[in-house]
């Protein structure tokens, strides 16, 4: 390495490499004109052992933008299939290139991936290009996760191009550094179970065991109690999307991954009104991917990715089948099982009771025809303060019933509020926020993401500061709507 990168931090490995060729094309970004750092995520350098000074020098934006490779990377494009809206297709990495990995002091390693660094051989006629919007969409949503408590991939840098990209109309380029615990996801082994030989598929199977499930030991059970290990993170990630009202909004199979982060910000948004039909991606027509269907869209998800792995779990094909039904049929289980728990800790409740279902469907029910706020009445309940559904009849009963149940546990009242405060966050991206915050850096202001981001940060703390992003979007006839820009 040079000078520059050792005092950089960059701590290069390349393990993808060792999977036969199949699973990846040698590809490296395109050059571009005149790159500049935007934002660097000065926590997240740090947090990997890099550092954030060296971070903004010249030769390191060079590298952001893909027109320098460090010494000891071997950029590549990753080759995977999946369903896009319940339809099977070849897809790849057409507008992303990994770098490399880079393995932190404490010896977790990660991908460091270049987004919108141009064509690769899984292009499919795409530019392979990206603009700046939905490039500072990704970073202040996949951050916004992070500040949550949700599993994500992490965004480290934007730079511009100094380029233009052809969309409906010429927009800035942009280019995302995105960091990722990695990105196999399901449509990897999609598309080793169609285009891969069985000795290939376990090749790929034992590579993400021995990645990101290291405690599962060799033995004839090994691949079962991988699909297990992924079923459980994936039912974990969709029941805290539901409790924060997060809408992924495209939960094609190669958007989901093996590590159980959240990946791909694309027409992703947060709820406002309490809807379980609510939509934003301007591609669901049909609403697959509504904020009520997204528990059961990952069931069918995971579905795939045990059928993928059928060859693995039993020689028998018949007794393969029956055990991923097994698996399966649990795992929508436990993500209802989750969601309820979660559910339980936004309400203040440590224990269980058989009504706690109910309770919480009723308060749900009530706020969906009132049309309340998802993320502004659990956090009025907690901190006592007029909501839309203050000063209805229907609310005031409910209310007593959850004093009622409130009583019978053992904890006290404070530890309760406690509990709410940490399960109800206070700040959410907005939809409205987000848009000023793109709005605003692609004018050249980047004040209002900066801050955006800094309240995002800590969004389960109530402070004066936050009261400004705890306010509604004014009222207005045209429905929400994003777009497939990432």
């Amino acid at each position: 390495m040079t000078k520059e990168e050792t005092a950089i931090g960059w701590n290069l490995d390349n393990s993808y490499t060792n999977l036969p060729k199949t699973f990846y094309s040698t590809d490296h970004p395109t050059p571009v004109s005149s790159p500049r750092l935007i934002i660097l995520n000065e926590k997240l350098a740090q947090s990997l052992g890099l550092n954030p000074n060296a971070l903004k020098s010249e030769e390191s934006v060079a590298v952001f933008a893909g027109n320098r490779i460090p010494e000891g990377a071997n950029p590549l494009a990753q080759a995977y299939a999946g369903h896009q809206f319940g339809h099977f297709t070849m897809l790849g990495d057409g507008r992303a290139v990994l770098i490399s990995e880079h393995v932190t002091p404490a010896g977790e390693r990660v991908d460091i991936q270049l987004k919108g660094s141009g064509r690769t051989s899984y292009s499919r006629g795409g530019d392979g290009r990206a603009a700046l919007g939905p490039m500072l969409r990704e970073y202040i949503i996949s951050e916004a996760m992070h500040g949550l408590g949700i599993p994500t991939t992490r965004s480290l840098a934007v730079v511009t191009t100094g380029e233009l990209v052809a969309r409906e109309t010429n927009l800035p380029g942009a280019i995302l550094t995105r960091v990722a615990s990695s990105h196999l996801r399901v449509g990897t082994f999609q598309y080793a179970r169609q285009f891969a030989t069985v000795d290939e598929l376990r090749e790929l199977a034992d590579y993400a065991i021995s990645r990101h499930y290291p405690e599962i030991e060799a033995g004839d059970g090994r691949y079962l109690m991988f699909l297990q290990e992924v079923i459980k993170l994936q039912a974990e990630l969709i029941a805290k999307w539901q409790l924060v009202g997060f809408i992924h909004g495209v939960m094609n199979t190669d958007n989901m991954t093996i590590s159980g982060e959240t990946i791909d910000y694309g027409p992703c948004a947060f709820m406002d009104t309490y809807d379980p039909e609510t939509v934003f991606s301007s591609i669901d027509t049909q609403g697959r991917y509504a904020y009520g269907n997204q528990p059961y869209i990952g069931g069918w998800n995971l579905a795939r990715l045990a059928e993928s792995l059928l060859p693995l779990l039993h020689e028998d094909q018949d007794q393969a089948v029956e055990i991923a039904q097994n698996e399966i049929a649990a795992c929508m289980k436990l993500s209802h099982t989750n969601w309820l728990n979660g559910m339980r800790a936004k309400l203040g409740l440590f224990n269980e009771e058989e009504q706690d279902e109910s309770l919480v469907n009723e308060l749900l029910s009530l706020m969906k025809k009132h049309q309340a706020d998802f993320t502004n009445t659990f956090r009025s309940l907690r901190y006592d303060e007029e909501m839309e559904l203050s000063g209805t009849t229907e609310f005031a009963d409910w209310h007593v019933k959850w004093e009622e149940r409130l009583a019978k546990q053992k904890e006290s009242k404070e530890a309760s509020q406690d509990l709410m405060r940490k399960s109800n966050p206070v700040v959410i991206p907005r939809n409205h926020l987000v848009e000023e915050a793109i709005e605003a850096a692609e004018n050249g202001d980047f004040d209002v993401m900066e801050k955006l981001l800094l309240a995002l940060s800590d969004p389960y703390e109530h402070t004066p500061e936050k009261v400004e992003y705890c306010k509604l979007p004014p009222q207005t006839n045209i429905p929400y709507r994003t777009f497939c820009g990432t």
